[in-house]
């Protein structure tokens, strides 16, 4: 799997001239339209087979549709002009921004599936389960569906009846600064906010704009109460097969981890049972990992084990092998993972909070595309090195593409080319980097080494004090059958490393290489080829001159 993350918002908006917190007519947004059938094969060139559909469902927002009866959510819980994607607002309704006739956004993004169907790749959209935004209230909800909190009993904390928590007979107080002005923002009694905060007065961090909902949990004692099924489980379970009735081909299941586990094996048995779908988990607790697998989760988000170590390497020059000791603490899960260098939380590569330079981070990009046969993901923007320069709105001058404020990506703009997609605008840098990525995630697709082979972690075969450097060089092996890998990365920037990797016996024995045969290392990325003497790479190594942030993928192929 190669997950392109597809910000609707911002993927397609041709805007070139925003401004600072513009409104929608200011400053443009990208629709359904805009990912047309040009856009997707562009895609699809690329390498990717799944594409994540971000801030599909109506969330919270500054703009009104009042001919369609959706206003705007009050300003004071609203993230940026056009709010946050993770504070839904309708379950069951379109991002009516997303749309170019509003009123037929449904109708729009349907078609949007079809199409992309047509051209053999999957769709996948978000799921959030642990929070909905303050001002929820579905007007597209089944006519046999009760909204949530609609018989809640406000008057208590806890209720296995009820969506929500409360703070009874208490005000909800903003956080200070969320306003300049005056509050006038009303709700009595508070509801508990999105990240497990159970009094009325969040603060500033904490996820004021959204509601936590009740799975059965009792957070004041932490008992649970699963026995008599929960009303929030029903209606989660419901919004589920609505969305799978749209022919979605997965989720990516926002905060998974929040959400009690019993729920997950309760409503995922029920969803497997009557759909072929994928379910992505972003979760960053190792400690629950097999527990949510065990649950029917198909992916986990590696977060904190792989994404945060390559991170460490390139920003705090941790050392490479410490990758050794990342991948084994996942206990045989790697395959599981779902690996990425960038999505919407975490900042641009290129973004000068990071490294300030796309081609920096393709060791870390290359590691984790290639080490294992999990899925790999990009965000919309990385293959044409959008740095999310200065500050649009809301978002502030963080290194991330906002995605509270309606934005552009200029980088990205290049390659879009006013809906060439065909990266007509694209500096000399620029194609270098694109076709990269499309080597990179084709080579995913077409080679059996990483698509259904072994791992091989070379690390421990060469020490600080051979002709290697564990400080700054990785090197590893994937291979099935005849398709044989050898990957080397430099994490160093600035310096050159002539390095000698060696293959000890048994990887040869595992590779099934014939050591009274001739081999060559093919570079893949490029034309170069190296004769190997098979009998001297355990002892001697196989010799590569590494350049600043360099990257060897070489193929071992037999002379015949």
């Amino acid at each position: 799997m190669n997950i392109y993350q597809l910000f609707p918002r911002v993927f397609g908006n041709k805007n070139d001239n925003t401004v600072f917190d513009g409104d929608k007519k200011k400053n443009g947004c990208g629709t359904f339209a805009d990912i047309d059938d040009t856009a997707i094969e562009a895609l699809k060139s690329l390498g990717i087979t799944q594409i994540w559909l971000t801030g599909v469902l109506r969330h919270a927002s500054l703009t009104a549709y009042p001919e369609l009866g959706i206003n705007a959510t009050h300003r004071q819980i609203t993230k940026g002009k056009a709010g946050s994607p993770y504070a839904i607002v309708d379950y069951y309704d379109i991002d009516p921004d997303l749309a170019i006739c509003p009123d037929k956004r449904m109708k729009e993004f349907e078609e949007l599936v079809r199409r992309i169907h047509d051209h053999g790749l999957e769709v996948i959209i978000d799921f959030v389960p642990n929070h909905l935004a303050r001002e929820y209230k579905s007007i597209c909800r089944p006519e046999d569906v009760e909204d949530f909190g609609a018989h809640d009993n406000v008057m208590v904390s806890f209720s296995t009846n009820n969506n929500f928590y409360y703070c009874p007979q208490q005000k909800f107080v903003l956080p200070y600064g969320v306003a300049s002005d005056v509050s006038d923002y009303q709700e009595y009694p508070a509801k508990a906010s999105g990240n497990d905060v159970f009094v009325p007065t969040p603060s500033v961090n904490d996820w004021y704009d959204t509601v936590k909902l009740n799975y059965g949990i009792d957070y004041r004692d932490g008992r649970t109460y699963f026995e008599d099924i929960p009303d929030t489980w029903h209606k989660m379970l419901h919004v589920l097969r609505f969305w799978c009735g749209k022919d979605i081909d997965g989720f990516r299941v926002d905060m998974a981890e929040m959400v009690p586990v019993e729920f997950w094996a309760w409503v995922l048995d029920k969803i497997h049972r009557e759909y072929d779908v994928v379910m992505i988990a972003e979760i960053y607790r190792p400690d629950l990992y097999r527990r949510y697998l065990d649950a029917g989760f198909d992916y986990l988000y590696d977060k904190v084990g792989l994404y945060n170590t390559l991170e460490n390497i390139c920003r705090h020059k941790q050392r490479a092998d410490s990758i050794t000791d990342t991948w084994k603490a996942l206990n045989g899960l790697d395959d599981r993972m779902l690996r990425f260098m960038e999505n919407h939380d975490e900042q641009r590569v290129a973004s000068e909070h990071f490294y300030g330079d796309s081609f920096k981070a393709l060791p870390a990009v290359t590691v984790s595309a290639l080490m294992n046969r999990g899925p790999f993901m990009i965000y919309d923007g990385q293959e044409s090195g959008e740095d999310a320069r200065g500050s649009n709105g809301f978002s502030g001058d963080d290194g991330r593409t906002s995605i509270f404020d309606y934005v552009t990506m200029p980088k990205h703009q290049r390659w879009m080319n006013n809906g060439a997609f065909d990266g007509g605008g694209f500096d000399k840098q620029q194609k270098k980097l694109y076709e990269f990525y499309k080597r990179l995630l084709n080579l995913r697709l077409d080679s059996d080494a990483i698509r259904r082979g072994e791992f091989y972690d070379l690390m421990w075969a060469n020490p600080w004090y051979s002709d290697f450097d564990p400080q700054f060089v990785y090197a590893f092996l994937r291979y099935y059958n005849n398709d044989r890998l050898l990957v080397v990365v430099n994490f160093n920037d600035k310096e050159c490393r002539d390095v000698k990797v060696k293959i000890p016996s048994d990887a040869l024995s595992l590779m099934k290489v014939d050591v009274n045969s001739r081999w060559i290392l093919h570079d893949v990325f490029n034309a170069n080829k190296i004769d190997v003497d098979i009998h001297t790479v355990d002892n001697e190594g196989v010799t590569l001159l590494l350049e600043p942030s360099d990257v060897k993928v070489m193929s071992l192929r037999e002379v015949l």
